[in-house]
């Protein structure tokens, strides 16, 4: 038995098995990479890819021309090119303090800080407020791009159960009672992949939590702009625990690389430095963009007609997918397709591989021992033709495959 045992243990290592509790073994399928997902930046070219959100609109090109002229013609471009405070100038800051107003966040330009876009400022928050060996509450379900800081910075991601709107906070708090977390990092407007929207009375439960157990909240807000009418920010109602990470990928596009954290005042001066050390300062020709954009409205704008698109592909993607359980915000831009017991997300992904469709397991976003069978899929990087006739594709697949 023993022998048994541990030749099933060197067949999950080589990554040929998976094992699932209370399911029993299952060989992989080796067409789909182990990694195969939102981690895993390879997508054929001729593939419709439901793997990655590209949202954009149509004219934002135009719009970045126009920017281009705007910037060219007007304010001190010799500036632009020299070093910046490592924090972001002051005008950019005050730029990003109006922008968060209008979203509800009060904040002081004293504790803006401009990075280079929200994975930047998740690493920064990760350098100047643990170490190695730290112990990080997070949902069982989180964005794999924490899961890489935190292999990557040796922490400890201790997986905390979800509930249908956000983390099971009784389990949290046995599990402050039983570690010492230092973090606590959470999606509370529009969890990916979950797409719940934490309500008012557990964000307040979550902060008195983190003060009990000294631990910092990093709020990730990366897709919080799709949300009309959101609950608080916890770092409206919790500044003194928050660090707010958020940036311009998602509402504008993704290869502006500008965002921002807003943070209590004495991390401030810990995150200054770790910009310092990463990237010196954003650098200032982009940023000068997205601050224009800002000022101007563009952002606003351009959060509105997202929110109108990604709401019109959830209504596309239920539609599509009648008869599958969809777990999904009705204005996100992805949706958690459960699989049917019998059904395997490898295989299913594998045979939507061979049919040019891109779509993510459950492996990149899970932190606990089991993985869940489900499949991410993103909404936002095609038209909405191709996108339905895509989804029309997976749901005959996912049948096909439950029955297999």
């Amino acid at each position: 038995m023993v022998t048994a045992t541990r030749v099933y243990a060197e067949l999950e290592s080589m990554g040929l098995v998976s094992r699932e509790q209370g399911r029993g073994t299952f060989v992989r399928e080796l067409a789909v990479p182990a990694s195969h997902g939102i981690d895993q930046q390879a997508v054929a070219t001729e593939a419709v890819d439901l793997n990655f959100n590209y949202p954009a609109l149509p004219g934002q090109t135009d719009q970045l021309r126009v920017a281009l002229r705007e910037l060219a013609t007007s304010g001190d471009l010799n500036a632009l090119l020299h070093y910046q405070p490592h924090r972001g100038r002051p005008q950019d800051r005050a730029s990003v303090v109006r922008y968060l107003r209008r979203r509800g966040i009060d904040a002081d330009a004293e504790r803006v800080l401009m990075v280079s876009g929200a994975q930047h400022g998740l690493a920064v928050t990760v350098m100047a407020t643990l170490n190695a060996g730290d112990v990080v509450a997070v949902d069982a379900l989180t964005y794999p791009g924490f899961k890489v800081l935190a292999q990557a910075f040796k922490l400890e991601l201790a997986p905390v159960p979800g509930t249908a709107d956000g983390p099971d906070l009784d389990a949290l708090e046995r599990l402050c009672a039983t570690r010492q977390v230092r973090a606590i990092y959470t999606m509370p407007t529009l969890h990916n992949p979950l797409g719940w929207v934490t309500p008012t009375s557990d964000r307040d439960r979550l902060a008195r939590l983190a003060r009990r157990c000294g631990a910092v909240i990093i709020e990730d807000a990366s897709y919080a702009y799709l949300v009309e009418d959101p609950p608080p920010a916890l770092v409206e109602t919790s500044p003194d625990v928050t660090v707010h990470v958020s940036g311009l990928s998602k509402n504008v596009a993704t290869g502006l690389r500008v965002g921002y954290l807003v943070a209590p005042p004495a991390l401030v001066p810990d995150l200054e430095r770790a910009i310092r050390a990463t990237t010196w300062n954003t650098p200032a020709l982009t940023t000068a963009i997205a601050c224009r954009w800002m000022d101007d409205g563009t952002v606003d704008r351009l959060e509105e007609d997202k929110r109108a698109d990604a709401s019109t592909r959830q209504v596309l993607a239920r539609d599509a997918l009648d008869g599958l359980t969809l777990v999904a915000h009705p204005s996100s831009y992805f949706a958690w397709l459960p699989l049917a017991e019998s059904s395997r997300a490898d295989r299913l992904t594998a045979a939507l591989a061979r049919q040019q469709i891109s779509v993510s397991t459950a492996a990149p976003f899970t932190t606990t021992a089991h993985t869940p069978q489900a499949v991410r899929l993103a909404l936002g990087s095609t038209d909405l033709k191709s996108l339905r006739a895509t989804l029309l594709v997976v749901r005959q697949q996912a049948v096909d495959d439950a029955r297999n």
